[in-house]
């Protein structure tokens, strides 16, 4: 019963020291002026701090505090202590896109990040821009989540160069960003350039058909990508076939995730056709899109020559009937 109740009161007095130092630094850097005129002092300090997170941890916190100030934002308590863990995890932090800016100049210090978490912070394209840069740099960062943020295609433009030119990056995440049909050429790019880019996710997007036609030829060309998340966008008709055809050449992708798209008949005839040849898919979810008997024939054939996919999920969701109200068949 006794370590029971000290634990807590030790984890408070740790969090009281972790806020006393960030205190101390950002007041050091406040005055930065007169830390010329005391410069023993500050040496001291600064000894004290690297005792606590190694000098590594002094300079990314310093230099993150510094690019706080200049940029009017407050610092996120997150990053401070973040230490040499490998994920940052920064999600509903409301950022912004200055905030973004600080935490870019401060990422491109910092060792220890593998895995950066900056879903809905409001970073819009300017944010992403400014994360690019980093991110383009960056040989630690290997998977990013930046959903929710509101990029549209400045943004997409923005981080797909700066993804192009990361062979690290095996993860990124970029749904619910609004990204529309000019979204997708800068996609389309990443896909045939990043060989080494292992997931993706676009779903809760706004790609529509025109879009399916620029990702499809990408798609067939891509070698990398095993998993790839697309539900819940506009692709239809010729998009949708044109995306299926993709998934026909395409020898890598082992997940794919289509659902909620309205593929229609058309898009369920390409998808069965494409599964005649493709041997590496191993599961696909194309649930609620639209799909009649036809369409579910065409499919069905092409599962009967398929050997290499396990798990297919496309049912339809039915709405619930009203209360009161009888459903007769007849």
């Amino acid at each position: 019963m006794g370590v029971t109740m000290r634990a807590p009161s030790k984890r408070s007095g740790e969090k009281e020291e972790q806020e006393e130092e960030v205190a101390a630094a950002a007041g050091r850097l406040a005055g930065a002026p007169e830390a010329e005129e005391c410069s023993d002092v500050d040496s001291d300090s600064d000894r004290e701090m690297e005792g606590i997170r190694g000098p590594g941890g002094l300079v990314k916190d310093t230099l993150y505090l510094r690019s706080c100030q200049a940029h009017s934002v407050v610092p996120a308590s997150c990053f401070l202590r973040q230490g040499s863990t490998p994920e940052l995890n920064l999600r509903h932090h409301g950022l912004g896109p200055q905030g973004a800016r600080a935490l870019a100049s401060a990422l491109t210090s910092n060792p220890y990040v593998k895995r950066l978490d900056l879903r809905d912070n409001g970073l819009c394209g300017a944010g992403v821009e400014a994360l690019a840069g980093a991110l383009s740099k960056s040989s630690t960062i290997c998977d990013v989540d930046l959903s929710e943020n509101q990029m549209g295609v400045v943004g997409a433009q923005a981080i797909c160069a700066a993804l192009a030119v990361n062979p690290t990056m095996q993860k990124v995440q970029l749904a619910g960003n609004g990204l529309e049909e000019h979204a997708a050429q800068y996609l389309a790019e990443l896909l045939l350039a990043h060989t080494g880019l292992k997931s993706l996710d676009l779903s809760y997007n706004q790609l529509t058909d025109h879009a399916g036609e620029i990702l499809g030829p990408a798609l067939a060309e891509n070698t990398g990508l095993t998993e790839l998340n697309i539900s819940w966008n506009h692709l239809r008709g010729p998009g949708a076939v044109a995306f299926a055809r993709g998934l026909e050449a395409n020898i890598f992708l082992r997940v794919l995730d289509i659902s909620y798209n309205g593929f229609g008949d058309p898009g369920a005839s390409a998808v069965g056709e494409a599964l005649k040849t493709n041997n590496v898919l191993e599961e696909l979810n194309m649930s609620n899109n639209r799909i009649s008997a036809v369409g579910a024939l065409s499919l069905g054939l092409g599962l009967r020559v398929n050997q290499t996919l396990r798990i297919l999920i496309a049912y339809r969701k039915i709405p619930a009937p009203l209360s009161g109200v009888s459903h007769c068949r007849g």
